[in-house]
């Protein structure tokens, strides 16, 4: 007997915005720690009902996840007017051609072609583009900050940045999200680990100083 998918269904953040989890395919389960592999089985989405758009960044829909899909399709006939699928860095495109074969969503993160209420925030050299959704005060990033142990946050480990051509440092990576402390944080919807739903200004500096 194969293994049963447990459901995959939306949490509604706040009117409006969305998160779900899901497994990802490639997920090993003996990877060494803090090394490239080594991110938690589950993965997080966001959907973001913009001004006359529904925004997904990062999706991931497994196989056989038709409560899902379902939930997607609902919220696609309500903001049907267009659907935009956007990826903070290259490692998280995941389900994105599935999502604009069934939705005809467009995947430009382009600030000329965003729908209104979402801000792609690039990190210099750390080769991820975050998205910044100022209505909520919510901050989506991909791989450069993740989930820490107690609601915490933390910067990703030195060897996720090993593959960049720009021979990033952590201690680089640090001072270039500086920046985000600028913005009026609340919460950080993160791709691996626990999200941060409140104060999520201080949970970042915090992570910058760790």
């Amino acid at each position: 007997m194969g293994t049963r998918l447990r459901p995959v269904t939306l949490q509604e953040i706040a009117p409006g915005l969305w998160r779900w989890t899901a497994r990802h395919p490639d997920w090993e389960s003996d990877a060494e720690t803090d090394s490239p592999a080594d991110w938690p089985p589950e993965v997080g989405s966001v959907a973001y009902a913009a001004p006359g758009a529904l925004v997904l960044i990062d999706p991931l829909v497994p196989e056989g996840a038709d409560e899902l899909w379902n939930s997607l399709d609902e919220l696609v006939a309500a903001y049907r007017e267009r659907v935009a699928v956007l990826t903070t860095i290259r490692w998280h495109r995941r389900s994105r051609d599935a999502l604009v074969e069934r939705y005809g969503a467009s995947t430009s993160r382009a600030r000329r072609a965003l729908p209104s209420g979402a801000e792609p925030i690039p990190i210099p050299r750390g080769g991820e583009t975050m998205v910044w959704l100022p209505a909520h005060h919510a901050l989506v990033p991909g791989d450069r900050i993740l989930g820490g142990p107690d609601g915490e946050l933390r910067v990703c480990p030195d060897s996720w940045l090993r593959y960049l051509s720009s021979g990033l440092t952590g201690g680089e990576l640090r001072e270039a999200l500086r920046p985000l402390l600028d913005l009026p944080i609340e919460r950080v919807l993160v791709s691996h680990g626990e999200p941060v739903l409140a104060d999520g200004r201080a949970a970042l500096a915090r992570a910058l100083e760790s």
